[in-house]
């Protein structure tokens, strides 16, 4: 199934990466391989070697690479002379992609949104919502939470918790008030009920927020899962101090929780919710803010960007949601698969002593150390998979494999990980595990 890849000694020259590309590269530090070729779940360097893709392109592949269906819908398109970019233009490709949009996943949630073109990345999402959300409620604070991530422009930073990509700024980063997210503190403590008393209290320091801003997971937060109850009670503090609820699900979206949207069946409705990532269904740059129609308080032009138009993604992402959300079983699948790989993690888990994060096909491992994880993955790399790590001090092992993965294959894959965790927890673990026996 996995095909070993060349040392690294082996390969041929790359030092124009070192002479030309800025050292702010980061995955390429991890993984040293030159990629030409990818297909579903695996992908192939220029030296013969294949992987196992549990990244997803940080879950922008939920499909899997190059998927069949979505290639050729995009084929037909360029061979047609389909428009490729139209700004804010009407084009076919737009048109479908509401159309299909609107019949095959709002109408049937009972979801009313207007859809916002913004630039390409989930970034450009983000700064959108903040921004509209200023411009409605008349205010300037935005509170999210601990541990979240919205992106790298400036609004967005501003609500991304980590310190080393904040640090980046060369700017003060305000108007962002860091609440703690559900179970900061512990199970004991209701991080929303802390919320409340701030913003019930005049003299808290807090001001009237234009927004709450929360990830229902936090993707690279570290696979931290907020409850349906906690997420229920944000929205009532929202709505009750007159915020706007905003949904980050650029990460969680697309089907990676379960649904195509993370937040579904909980019990609210988000005022805005952020898309990008999976949207286009094969990697092609597309965000998208989703907006209740009250709030679309913009003038014309007011916020733009020069990539709203990209009529190549629509295509893609218009047949990612005729082929894969016209019915449930796709989704019905993914929570099928969501059982297996929690059961699985659940189980490596609790032979270490680790915790389990996550939700859905959004999970992962908390081994508790950076240096480990990275010692893992690092060690999965040279078996012929790719995993990465997220969290505060990357701490956690993060499984995003393409949704349409075989089970099988997965299982293959975890059957890597659990090897190289026990192997980097050595013979002391196994040690300790005989006297426990005893």
């Amino acid at each position: 199934m996995f095909t070993t890849p060349k040392p690294s000694d082996s390969l041929p020259d790359r030092s124009i990466y070192e002479r030309r590309e800025s050292i702010v590269r980061s995955y390429a530090r991890s993984m040293p391989r030159q990629f030409n070729r990818a297909e579903g779940v695996w992908m192939h360097d220029d030296q013969g070697g294949r992987y196992l893709d549990f990244l997803s392109g940080c879950s922008t592949l939920n499909y899997g690479h190059n998927h069949p269906i979505l290639k050729q819908a995009l084929l037909d398109y360029i061979a047609a002379d389909g428009i490729a970019h139209g700004l804010d233009l009407h084009t076919d490709a737009k048109q479908a992609f509401l159309d299909t949009f609107e019949q095959v996943i709002l109408k049937p949630r009972d979801l009313d949104y207007r859809v916002m073109f913004t630039g390409p990345t989930g970034t450009n999402a983000v700064e959108a919502a903040i921004k509209l959300a200023r411009k409605v409620t008349g205010r300037e604070m935005v509170i999210a939470f601990t541990n979240g991530f919205h992106g790298m422009t400036l609004g967005a930073l501003a609500c991304t918790g980590n310190a080393t990509k904040r640090g980046g700024a060369g700017v003060p980063l305000s108007h962002v008030s860091h609440e703690p997210y559900d179970g900061y503190y512990g199970p004991d403590v209701d991080t929303a009920d802390l919320l409340e008393q701030r913003l019930a209290d005049p003299s808290s320091g807090l001001d009237a927020p234009a927004a709450i801003l929360v990830e229902t997971v936090q993707g690279e937060g570290g696979l931290n899962a907020a409850s349906p109850e906690w997420l229920r009670r944000i929205a009532e503090i929202a709505k009750a101090h007159g915020a706007l609820l905003i949904v980050d699900d650029i990460q969680a979206g697309c089907g990676r929780t379960g649904n195509f949207f993370s937040f579904e069946d909980m019990g609210f409705t988000p005022d805005i919710v952020t898309m990008a990532k999976s949207l286009s269904g094969m990697g092609l740059p597309f965000a998208l803010t989703l907006l209740k129609p009250e709030h679309d308080q913009w003038l014309p032009g007011e916020h733009n960007g020069t990539f709203r138009g990209n009529n190549h993604a629509f295509v893609t992402a218009t047949a990612a949601l005729r082929h894969f959300w016209s019915t449930d079983g796709f989704a019905a699948d993914v929570r099928r698969r969501s059982d297996l790989l929690g059961s699985r993690l659940q189980r490596i888990a609790d032979t270490y002593g680790f915790g389990m994060r996550g939700r859905g096909m959004m999970r992962g491992i908390n081994v508790e150390s950076g240096d480990l994880a990275s010692a893992v993955t690092s060690a999965c790399f040279d078996d012929g998979l790719i995993i990465e790590t997220s969290g505060a001090h990357d701490e956690v092992i993060k499984v995003l494999a393409p949704l349409v993965i075989d089970d099988a294959v997965l299982s293959a894959g975890l059957d890597i990980l659990e090897t190289r965790i026990r192997d980097a927890m050595g013979a002391d673990h196994a040690a300790n595990q005989a006297i426990a026996a005893e």
